[in-house]
């Protein structure tokens, strides 16, 4: 089971095209739904003005190279290593979907395309990737999910309320939760395959057709914010900013404590 490309025993009833096609268009409509998710909220003006602001506002003129150091910087701890994070649960949970998520997506595409039948045997390595990214993000999804949200582990809610900012992390789940189970059923010959399968799409229809409503496009948007705090930091901008309440001794007049204290 492992070993076996679940597209290509697909391809006795669906045709590769068709598998292709909708692979395609699910790329399409995170293209245009994060291109509608920037034109409408305005991202992409909100950073360039940061942008400028910083140059404008900074004190130390930063040339070609630092700035190269500062984006390799970025993508290693920002982006790869996650480093926003203070939380070491959090950061775990999250390294665990998102390189899974990206083993999986890979692995899916490759399978799809480049052998999307038996007539194309799949090399092992890739079925044992589509599995192994799978349940990373079910791991890290469902760790996050009941144990690390704020909502559920600090203020004491239920893990079923919803919300829709849980629409991506949900969809993600769902996706992948579904894909799973399909894969499974159809290896061991189950006639139930079909309708997991049905359900597998529908999910992933709505992970990758949501991203002008869900979080999805947020990993875009969040290495250019953590580039552009950097830039701000090794410019002077940031320093020139009012100082954290806690050291009033520093920036002014202690704040007095309330009367009725």
């Amino acid at each position: 089971m492992l070993a076996t490309n679940p597209f290509a025993a697909l391809s006795a009833s669906i045709a590769p095209a068709v598998m292709q096609g909708y692979v395609v268009l699910m790329i399409v409509l995170v293209a245009a739904g994060t291109i509608f998710d920037i034109v409408h909220k305005g991202s992409a003006r909100y950073f360039f003005d940061n942008w400028r602001r910083s140059k404008a506002k900074g004190t130390t003129p930063l040339g070609g190279g630092e700035l190269v150091s500062i984006a390799a910087k970025t993508a290693v701890v920002d982006v790869l290593a996650s480093g926003e994070f203070c939380n070491a649960r959090r950061r775990v949970a999250h390294l665990l979907t998102m390189y899974g998520f990206i083993l999986y997506v890979i692995a899916t595409a490759i399978m799809v395309f480049k052998y999307p039948s038996p007539a194309t045997p799949t090399p092992d390595i890739w079925p044992h990737l589509w599995w192994l990214g799978g349940v990373m993000v079910l791991i890290g999804g469902y760790w996050f999910w009941f144990f690390i949200r704020v909502d559920v582990a600090a203020e004491g809610n239920s893990p079923f309320r919803v919300v829709r900012a849980d629409l991506f992390v949900l969809s993600l789940l769902a996706s992948v939760t579904l894909g799973l189970i399909w894969a499974y059923v159809q290896a061991n010959g189950s006639a139930w395959s079909h309708i997991w399968f049905s359900l597998y799409i529908i999910a992933t229809t709505v992970l990758f057709g949501s991203v002008p409503w869900s979080k999805f496009a947020h990993m875009f948007f969040k290495p250019a914010a953590a580039f552009e705090k950097r830039v701000s930091n090794a410019n002077g901008t940031r320093a020139n900013l009012p100082g954290p309440a806690d050291q009033p001794e520093k920036f002014g007049r202690a704040r007095e404590l309330p009367q009725h204290y």
